[in-house]
């Protein structure tokens, strides 16, 4: 028997349920409508548009078999309306109990009620695999409550492979009488916000009346579903501002120092700061000065110099007598930030480690030892979080390029030392409406000031037919001094295929450009071998380097001021903004060529557009996220939050901001109310809990 907060249904349709997200009656109840259909009219054949969903009722006037083009049931049917009073009704699939019914229907002259889209078919206008049902025997002599046509509109909800929706729809109905679904919010502030009472909301999406404006139900602009929005949006500010809160009164190492070391640094640096790096790292260093951990989020645009400011973090946890742990997401960017740190940090007398997973043996085991005793700087990739590491006394862990890593990896990092604090940091942009509603949770941080001297990169189109200017453009660059990168296409997210397209681009390039040093560096090369071509790139013993998406983030050739990207229509708008600031890491005038193949998709083409007129990555970020939306955007294993199912960020900003003034409210104020609107969202789910 279930208790009150599982859903009774047998096993199997709640194994199915939570596919959807779905475990108790609540999550039933707010289990919306993905769109509806409208069985509360029946449309004369003759009057039935073609392209739309209608209703029709006829009887059935022959049924056949027919093997041409394929085989399929064909019946046809008609309403007596006159002419263009016939329909056919076109099976693809189909049982032979369904041809029965049909012939036992037409020998009996007993009536359907059909649903379906109509569109010109081969015979004449049809449906293909509508829905149908045989209406009571007594439907010609007056209607039986079991034809009645509905009061509202059909609501069709999301589901998952054998769960019906006639299922659903039970279930949901049941769930709604037993609710609690008791008003949270004033009667005054809705009205004031035009908002509708929860128990009205919800009652009118799951059945909404006829004459309901359905342009504004569709596009979720109604003030049902502005009140649904809203309440989602508060449930997840309340959830992540509290998981703040409970973070604010956790112990943490006070990293309080004198700032030698981060001054000796900066001395030593053969550039100044930027004003925007000064502003970050005084923030950072701050909450490295509070009793509690950090939890700071840095992003900042590909270039910008987030390494520099990590780095004197690391010098403030040091010289507080802490380690810091720096991981990366790859083995070639890791081992670019330890040469890095290693060069500005060891000369003040930090000792600096390494650790990848491609260590082995002995040279491991040494790493070890060194981490859980002398290091102060570790650098690494996923490595740094496997249970044979144990530090010494980790006080900071920095991860970047945080998106790359699942939640449970960062919480992992974390779980090395007793709370540290935590720096993580992105160079893809979080637009203001995702970072609001994504990370409040986290302080953000932006450095949102280039450093002097970098080129603008330009970027040029071209289709794959003019592929031999792109290589003559490769040639005159090296004739120049300069050096190039060729990326592959990424295919299908397969390693191997992409490894191969790499290796026929490589040879093709070979070929072509047999007067020119061409290296290759992919992802399946072992980590001494990747090392060894980035440095003979780095070095200028490779004119053109055939990469991978392995250099997208991270790599810093400074005479490296071509990049072509093979395939762009591939990518994301955040691989090309990153693969793109490769180049212009000097004073030359860098161009990154956007090679792509016809033809293009509708979404393939607003991509290209939107990275050829932009350069700013917060803008790119805004329109990525218009494009994609913030599930995919954010990713839910990266974010660990549960994903708005409801609210668009972009179009739902001024509910946003509604939903973070009143959980700052709710949580001073009235902490029972905080409860149940939780529980009423979420559960007793864990999901909530994040890194």
């Amino acid at each position: 028997m279930p208790t009150a907060d599982e859903i009774d249904a047998p096993p199997a349709i709640r194994s199915r349920l939570r596919k959807l997200g779905i475990e108790r009656p609540d999550d039933l109840v707010l289990h919306l409508p993905l769109r509806y259909e409208d069985e509360t009219r029946v449309t004369p054949i003759a009057d039935a548009p073609v392209g739309w969903p209608v209703q029709v009722e006829a009887v059935v006037l022959d049924v056949a078999l027919r093997q041409a083009p394929r085989r399929q049931l064909v019946a046809r049917v008609s309403d007596a309306g006159g002419e263009g009073s016939t329909l056919f009704l076109r099976f693809l699939s189909f049982y032979g109990s369904q041809k029965s019914g049909l012939q036992a229907a037409r020998d009996a002259g007993r009536r359907l009620r059909i649903f379906g889209e109509i569109r010109d078919g081969f015979l004449g206008r049809e449906m293909v695999h509508p829905r149908y049902r045989f209406l009571s025997d007594d439907e010609n002599g007056g209607e039986s409550d079991v034809d009645a046509l509905p009061p509202s509109l059909t609501p069709v909800y999301p589901s998952t492979a054998g769960l019906a929706q006639g299922t659903l729809r039970r279930l949901i109905a049941r769930a709604l009488r037993a609710a609690d679904l008791a008003e949270l919010l004033a009667d005054g502030w809705r009205e004031q916000h035009a908002l509708p009472s929860l128990p009205a909301a919800v009652a009118f999406l799951h059945s909404p009346p006829p004459a309901v404006d359905e342009s504004a139900l569709q596009a979720r602009a109604h003030p049902a579903w502005r009140r649904i929005k809203f309440d989602e949006l508060l449930a997840q500010q309340l959830a992540l501002r509290r998981l703040s809160l409970a973070r604010r009164r956790q112990g943490a190492p006070v990293l309080a120092v004198a700032g030698e070391l981060a001054r000796r640094l900066q001395a030593a640096l053969p550039f100044a700061l930027t004003g925007a790096q000064r502003r970050v790292a005084a923030e950072i260093a701050a909450d490295l000065d509070q009793a509690h951990p950090m939890q700071r989020l840095l992003q900042g645009d590909v270039g910008c110099g987030k390494t520099i400011v990590a780095a004197l973090a690391a010098c403030q946890a040091i010289e507080a007598g802490y380690q810091t742990a720096f991981m990366a997401p790859t083995e070639i960017l890791a081992e670019q930030h330890y040469s890095k740190l290693r060069a500005w940090l060891e000369p003040l007398g930090i000792e600096v480690s390494w650790l990848a997973g491609s260590l082995g043996g002995k040279a491991r085991q040494a790493k070890r030892q060194q981490v859980a005793t002398s290091a102060q700087l570790v650098v690494g990739t996923h490595a740094l979080i496997q249970e044979s590491i144990d530090f010494a006394r980790l006080g900071l862990a920095i991860v970047d390029e945080q998106h790359r890593f699942g939640v449970v990896q960062r919480l992992e990092l974390r779980r090395k030392g007793v709370n540290p604090h935590q720096l993580m940091m992105s160079a893809t942009p979080i637009p203001r409406t995702l970072a609001m509603s994504y990370y409040a949770d986290l302080d953000v941080s932006v450095i949102d000031e280039l450093p002097p001297g970098r080129s603008p990169v330009k970027t040029r189109l071209f289709s794959d037919t003019r592929r031999a200017e792109v290589i003559a453009a490769v040639r005159a660059v090296v004739a120049g001094g300069r050096q190039a990168y060729w990326v592959c296409p990424l295919v299908e997210e397969s390693a191997k295929l992409e490894l191969q397209a790499a290796l026929d681009t490589w040879a093709a390039l070979t070929a072509e450009l047999s007067d020119l040093r061409v290296g290759l560096v992919h992802g399946r090369l072992k980590g001494d071998e990747k090392a060894s071509v980035m440095a003979a790139f780095v070095a200028g013993e490779i004119d053109v380097l055939v990469a991978t998406t392995v250099i997208e983030v991270g790599v810093d050739v400074a005479n490296a001021s071509l990049m072509v990207i093979e395939h762009a229509e591939r990518f994301g708008l955040s691989q090309l903004h990153q693969l793109r600031g490769r180049v212009g890491r000097g004073a030359e005038e860098s161009v990154c060529v956007l090679l792509y193949q016809q033809p293009l998709s509708r979404t393939a083409r607003a991509r290209l557009k939107i990275i050829f007129e932009h350069t700013d990555g917060f803008e790119i970020a805004r329109q990525d996220l218009r494009l994609r939306g913030p599930g995919e955007f954010i990713g839910s294993r990266q974010s660990g939050v549960p994903l708005l199912r409801y609210a668009d960020l972009e179009s739902d900003a001024d509910l946003v901001e509604l939903a973070q003034q009143m959980a700052v409210q709710w949580l001073r104020n009235d902490p029972e109310r905080v409860g149940r609107h939780l529980r009423r969202w979420f559960g007793q789910r864990e999901e909530l809990l994040r890194a």
